[in-house]
């Protein structure tokens, strides 16, 4: 050998190893279910996961083996997400916010060996429990519990489990390219696909994710991610926080405004992580309480698109920077943050606002393109719409369980979602490929009309869909939810467009309602609102 360079595999374990060895007395705050805070430290969290991976041991769940949670963000599902994967077994989280009939079948799709689940949860876990074939082991995440133990007959207790062994002097030798995690698709149609991430992926996207022009978490921060542990790994935060040694306030399963900006304000958060739906709640409390978040300097908002004047509002009533990203579950997630360039430094405020309206650009590890209905490459000039496209070191090549690719014939990944891209990599998401409305052969985006309505000061969301038109064969069609008492009629919210789109853009009617349908991961469930008023102009035209 001569002039080589040391290799060591990247493993998830050594993430919580640096933490355990740099950052030890960082404190870990969770919220439990019970409403209580617990403080904690990243050397507790390293040392509880090391038991964790010893209790498997000793109940004989074999390397390789899938150990499901079904559980919010606190701190025994940290301990989890490390003693599960650092031990060669791999993390499934699920996403409890399913109906039961796709969580039978995740379960069961997984060959899940052990459930790891929250007290909120045992009345589910124990309807479920006859149809979950594949799973040995039922772990309640807390002490010993004389009423849960009576409702599931063989309950083992998390807290238990650990006072019963000693901790892993080390961790086992693991190869970087074994799964280490595991996630399904909340999709709208059919079952759900896995998704399954490696050791060598999840640390690539902490690190590539974590650049200055990334997520930028750095050891001074506080981090709340309200984003959940069972959606998409939090975005990666549980990894990232430990990789650089930052304070984690994990928040538990009390997630509106007026709990958030307490726990804000309590725990000193300097960078928040959630959807646009949650920030709405924060908002809309912070309105109503006149309560204001002390700390916080910025908040990454992803999951679906994020209303311009969502940012606005953040900016100048309260300081806070709204930074947008965007991702999917088969993106680890993350694809793209919307940090500005050194040549955007002499924009005024209100065109630097409008470049931060758009997904943003992607980091060091990912690639982007768009492409036409052939599959041909399209300009990158900002205004050519065509079909995204990703790949990188934490994408997605096949789903768990198939044998085919999921990727293109010349090997990328397509999103399912309509976008431009211009010259410095600059991404705005114009739809979702099955949402956008084409009416009389030309395009019109949902999200740009949803963004309009939500501007307006009467409207609370709002969603657009394709409704079927007997002479255009799409239309628009905005179903809205008024902002409390607010009395904002269509003939208003219609004239709100004026000068905002093109006539012929602007939506043929208004719906209002009580709420939006939301999925598992808070997105408006379209489909359903299609399904209830798709044929709605069909109906007024005969």
């Amino acid at each position: 050998m001569n002039g080589t360079m040391m290799y060591e595999s990247l493993t998830v374990g050594s993430l919580l190893d640096h933490a355990m060895n740099y950052h030890a007395g960082t404190e870990v705050v969770s919220v439990e279910v019970s409403g209580e805070v617990e403080n904690l430290t990243w050397g507790q969290v390293a040392h509880n996961a090391r038991r964790l991976a010893a209790a498997l041991d000793k109940m004989g769940v074999p390397a390789g083996s899938r150990c499901a949670t079904i559980a919010w963000n606190n701190r025994r599902h940290l301990e989890i997400y490390y003693g599960v994967a650092s031990s060669g077994r791999i993390t499934h989280t699920i996403n409890p916010r399913l109906p039961p009939e796709q969580l039978i079948f995740i379960v069961e799709d997984a060959d899940d060996q052990v459930l790891f689940f929250d007290r909120t949860f045992l009345p589910a876990v124990a309807a479920l429990k006859p149809k979950l074939k594949s799973v040995r082991h039922f772990v309640l995440m807390g002490a010993r519990d004389a009423e849960a133990e009576a409702t599931l007959d063989g309950l083992k207790f998390y807290d238990e489990l650990l006072e019963e062994v000693e901790p892993l002097a080390q961790w086992p030798e693991i190869d970087e390219r074994s799964p280490a995690a595991l996630c399904y698709t909340s999709g709208t149609t059919g079952n759900p696909k896995g998704v399954q991430y490696t050791h060598r992926s999840t640390v690539l996207h902490s690190l590539g994710g974590n650049q200055p022009d990334g997520l930028a978490i750095s050891a001074r921060d506080t981090v709340l991610p309200v984003v959940p542990m069972f959606h998409v790994n939090a975005w990666g935060v549980p990894y990232v926080t430990a990789a650089v040694g930052a304070k984690l306030v994990l928040p538990g399963p009390h997630l509106d405004g007026e709990s958030l900006v307490n726990l804000l304000n309590a725990q000193s958060v300097t960078l928040a992580l959630g959807v646009p739906t949650i920030w709405m709640g924060l908002l809309e409390a912070m309105a109503r309480t006149g309560k204001k978040p002390e700390s916080l300097i910025r908040t990454v908002v992803g999951g679906s698109a994020l209303p311009p004047s969502m940012i606005n509002q953040f900016r100048d009533k309260y300081g806070v920077e709204l930074i947008h990203a965007w991702g999917m579950t088969e993106t680890s997630p993350l694809g793209t943050m919307n940090q500005l360039l050194q040549k955007h430094d002499h924009l005024s405020a209100e065109e630097q606002a409008l470049l931060r309206q758009g997904q943003g650009r992607p980091p060091y590890g990912v690639s982007l393109r768009i492409v036409d209905e052939a599959g041909n490459e399209l300009p990158r000039d900002g205004e050519t719409q065509g079909d995204l496209q990703i790949r990188g070191h934490w994408i997605v090549e096949s789903y768990f369980g198939k044998n085919e690719s999921a990727l293109t014939a010349d090997g990328w990944f397509d999103t399912g979602d309509v976008a431009t891209l211009d010259a410095d990599g600059y991404m705005i998401i114009r739809d979702r490929s099955k949402d956008i409305i084409k009416s009389g052969g030309e395009w019109i985006s949902t999200v740009e009309l949803e963004n309009i309505a939500i501007a307006h000061p009467g409207i609370a969301n709002a969603a657009a869909i394709a409704a079927r038109h007997p002479k255009w064969d799409e239309r628009p069609v905005l179903i809205a939810v008024k902002n409390g008492e607010a009395d904002v009629s269509e003939d208003a919210l219609l004239a709100f467009y004026d000068g905002k789109v093109a006539s012929w853009q602007v939506p043929d009617k208004v719906i209002f309602v009580e709420d939006l349908p939301l999925g598992a991961t808070g997105k408006v469930m379209k489909n359903q609102l299609r399904e209830r008023f798709g044929e709605i102009l069909m109906t007024a035209e005969g």
